[in-house]
């Protein structure tokens, strides 16, 4: 059942985009601090801490396309397909978030293990949290420009919560003294008001778009290879997102390292994302008039291009003059959050792209693949965080070499530089959907419904 003609109210735009925001209040702290509390706090060496993220992503990838396979498996209820299992997932999550940054292990072999098991668990919550939420997005419209909006307050959610967490997490977790008592305190505080955001998005949003499964209909490896191997725009995606959100979570990851060792004060964390962070907030705002004056690919590429430019001259500068750190930061990472918020758009339209072409809908299956492809991108980035601060030779809480200090600096402004560059390129090469011939997608695709 569609309905082409539902356009979108300001409140359940804002509504879909308080998910993210709910969901970077959870997410977010994995990203930017989990990694420094296993280094730092609980005392696991930096390689060991990285192979928990790439093991335990690579795992979660797998769990993302069979979440998808679950949820489109599932009959529709009153309030449609995604919205029930977001919810209740998102409190689950939010429960095993406080969890992760508890440690009771003591000695290197249980700290290892519990690190291992909770952030496994935190991911097959994660799955089911996530990939509903970001299915719903493709079931509430079909209108491109609400399409581009959903992407732009979806955005907008993930950077404001990412800069909320940013800016107060560090000075919070001062106000607790030791740190194994401050930080799930503090987390438990950020995951409260994520699950307050899912319920938002919960009430306030509506499934118009339903597809009841065939009763006899069972969904096959076969099924999900067709998805995604038969959907060139998917693919595309799935290319892009390894190089572009590794990018994204390594430069989270490090700038807290980058702050308390290269710039010597950790509490510039919070002054870093202040800038870098409010810049990227401020950028995706003006997102639907970069679409509307660019077109989604080339505003993707540009972005991209930019975002390469300002990490390769900012790693190139000499020293470590804050004034214009801030300033190339803030620009590269204003660029990358445009393009994530880019990126949510173009998952929709391969839904609907799939469905043109194969003749089957897969929401939850398209969207999984492509959180799988992120998953891929967050394994890679935790591991070249942690693996790269051993090579590096990075100590905990010591004083660090010149060799480790340039170390740090490559690992949050090199690497990124380097990826954005193959992301442009992957973009501007291989993508199919122009504006246009999405539009000529949705009409066929509605007059096929309209005549069925």
């Amino acid at each position: 059942m569609i309905n082409k003609s539902k356009k979108l109210t300001l409140k359940e735009k804002i509504s879909y985009g308080l998910g993210d925001l709910g969901n970077g209040f959870m997410f977010d702290l994995g990203q930017a601090y989990l990694l420094q509390f296993y280094t730092d706090v609980v005392g696991i060496a930096a390689a060991a801490a990285g192979s928990i993220f790439l093991i335990t992503k690579l795992f979660d990838a797998f769990m993302d396309p069979l979440a998808g396979t679950i949820i489109d498996s599932k009959k529709p209820g009153k309030n449609g397909k995604f919205k029930a299992v977001m919810l209740l997932s998102s409190i689950l999550l939010a429960i095993m978030t406080v969890i992760t940054f508890t440690n009771p292990g003591n000695t290197p072999g249980s700290k290892l293990a519990f690190a291992y098991v909770t952030y496994m668990l935190w991911g097959v919550l994660y799955s089911f949290t996530n990939v509903p939420y970001g299915s719903l997005g493709s079931v509430i419209t079909q209108d491109t420009q609400d399409r581009t909006a959903l992407s732009t307050f979806r955005q907008l959610g993930s950077s404001t919560a990412l800069l909320i967490t940013g800016i107060v997490f560090i000075p919070l977790l001062g106000l607790f003294g030791n740190p194994r008592i401050a930080y799930p305190i503090v987390t438990a505080i950020m995951s409260i008001v994520g699950v307050a955001a899912f319920y938002t998005t919960y009430k306030n949003t509506t499934e118009i778009i339903v597809h009841d499964p065939k009763k006899e209909e069972k969904i096959t490896l076969r099924k999900v290879a067709n998805a995604i191997f038969h959907n060139r725009a998917l693919l595309t995606l799935i290319l892009m997102t390894v190089f572009s959100i590794s990018a994204y979570n390594i430069k989270t990851a490090m700038v807290v390292y980058y702050c308390k060792y290269n710039l010597g004060n950790a509490k510039l964390v919070s002054y870093v994302n202040f800038f870098t962070i409010g810049c990227a907030v401020i950028g995706v705002s003006f997102l639907p008039k970069l679409v509307k004056l660019f077109g989604k690919k080339r505003t993707a590429v540009i972005a991209f291009s930019l975002s390469s430019i300002s990490d390769a001259v900012n790693f190139l500068l000499p020293g470590t003059h804050f004034t214009i750190f801030i300033i190339l930061a803030s620009i590269s990472f204003m660029s990358i959050s445009i393009t994530n918020g880019v990126t949510w758009a173009f998952v929709s339209d391969s839904i609907d792209y799939g469905e043109w072409k194969n003749g089957e809908r897969r929401e939850g299956i398209t969207y999984s693949v492509f959180n799988f492809s992120r998953k891929i991108a967050q394994s890679i980035a935790g591991a070249a965080s942690g693996v790269g601060l051993a090579f590096v030779g990075y100590i905990a809480n010591a004083h660090q070499s010149e060799h480790t200090l340039i170390g740090i600096k490559g690992l949050l402004l090199l690497y990124p530089a380097c990826a954005t560059a193959v992301a442009a390129l992957i973009v501007g090469v291989l993508y199919n959907l122009s504006d246009a011939k999405f539009a000529t997608i949705i009409d066929e695709l509605f007059e096929r419904n309209r005549k069925a």
